[in-house]
C-alpha cells in the first residue's frame, strides 16, 4: 500500500513559476506538489519593475530524506530527493497602462536534473521542464508596489507515467497571483506574493490535482545596497484530487517554509542568496531549499 501510495508522489522541488519537478504520479496531487516552486520570490516580491526588459535567473538546489504522511509523520520507508533547476526568467513591461497599471509579459524556461531513491526504485531525469507563460499589472507608488498576474503552466517538458522521475506534469496549471510589497521610509519591508492553483487532468494517468492556495513571503530591512531579512512560504493543498473521476481523500499536502534571505545589489544588477527548511509538513517530501537568484534590467 505505501509502495503504491509513493508512486502517486511528487518531489516538490524547485524554482520559480513553472518549474517543479514531479516524480511520478501523486501523494497530495500529482505529483507531490504544484507547478510554481514554493519560495522562489522574496524581497520586493509585489513590485515588478518598470517598463523595460529585465532577465532573472534562479538556482535552486532541494534535496529531501523523508515524507510525512496525512498526521505529519515520518513514513518508514528509504527516500531520498536530490533536484538541481537553473530557471531562465525573461520579463517585458510596457509602457501601455491598462487601469492605471504596466502591462508584462513573461515566461520562465527551467533546466532540470533530478535524482530519486524511493521504495518503487532509484531513477534519474535531466532536461527541459515545463515551460511558464504569463500576463502581468503592475502598479508603483512611493512606498506600495502591487501587481496582478495570470501564469499558465504548460507541459513541455519530458513525461512517462511509468517512470519515478518525470521532469514534465502532463498537465496544465492556471495560476492566478497577487503580489504586494510594502516599503517604509526606513526601509522596512513587507512582501507577499499570493496564488491560487487550478490543474487539469493528466490524460495518461486520469489523475487530476486539487486545488492549491499558496503565498511566498518576505519581511527585513534595506541598509543601503544590501536587504536582510526573513523569508519563505505556505502551501495549502485546498481541494481533494480525483482519480478516474473518483474523489481522493485524505491526501492534501501542507507545508511551511522559512529561513534567512539577503540581497545586494550592484548598478544594475541584483543578487539574492536564501536557505529554507521546510516544516509543517504533511502528504509531501520534507526538505531543504538553497537558492541563488540574479536579476539583470536593460
Amino acid at each position: 500500500m505505501i509502495i503504491s501510495r509513493l508512486k502517486k508522489f511528487i518531489v516538490m522541488s524547485v524554482i520559480t513559476a513553472a518549474f517543479a519537478v514531479p516524480c511520478s504520479s501523486a501523494f497530495a496531487t500529482e505529483g507531490g506538489g504544484g507547478a510554481y516552486p514554493n519560495g522562489a520570490e522574496d524581497v520586493m516580491a509585489g513590485a515588478i519593475p518598470p517598463a523595460g526588459f529585465y532577465y532573472l535567473n534562479y538556482l535552486n538546489y532541494y534535496t529531501a530524506d523523508a515524507l510525512k504522511d496525512n498526521s505529519g509523520d515520518k513514513i518508514d520507508v528509504h527516500f531520498k530527493a536530490n533536484v538541481l533547476a537553473d530557471v531562465s526568467r525573461f520579463v517585458y513591461v510596457t509602457k501601455t497602462q491598462i487601469a492605471g497599471g504596466n502591462l508584462g509579459f513573461q515566461t520562465l524556461i527551467p533546466l532540470v536534473n533530478m535524482h530519486l531513491e524511493t521504495p518503487a526504485g532509484k531513477d534519474n531525469a535531466s532536461g527541459l521542464g515545463d515551460i511558464d507563460l504569463g500576463v502581468n499589472l503592475s502598479w508603483h507608488s512611493k512606498n506600495l508596489h502591487q501587481a496582478l498576474a495570470l501564469d499558465v503552466d504548460v507541459p513541455t517538458g519530458a513525461y512517462d507515467k511509468n517512470d519515478i522521475a518525470n521532469i514534465g506534469r502532463n498537465c496544465y496549471t492556471f495560476e492566478p497571483a497577487y503580489g504586494i510589497s510594502y516599503v517604509t521610509d526606513g526601509g522596512y519591508e513587507v512582501s507577499g506574493k499570493f496564488m491560487y492553483d487550478f490543474n487539469t487532468e493528466n490524460n495518461d494517468t486520469d489523475y487530476k490535482s486539487g486545488q492549491e492556495f499558496h503565498v511566498d513571503y518576505f519581511t527585513g530591512q534595506h541598509v543601503g545596497s544590501w536587504t536582510v531579512g526573513l523569508g519563505g512560504y505556505y502551501y495549502q493543498q485546498i481541494t481533494d484530487d480525483k482519480s478516474d473521476g473518483e474523489t481522493v481523500d485524505d491526501y492534501k499536502g501542507r507545508v511551511l517554509g522559512v529561513g534567512p534571505t539577503i540581497q545586494y545589489n550592484y548598478k544594475n544588477i541584483g543578487i539574492h542568496v536564501k536557505y529554507q527548511k521546510e516544516t509543517l509538513v504533511e502528504n509531501r517530501s520534507e526538505g531543504d531549499k538553497y537558492w541563488v537568484r540574479a536579476v539583470f534590467s536593460f
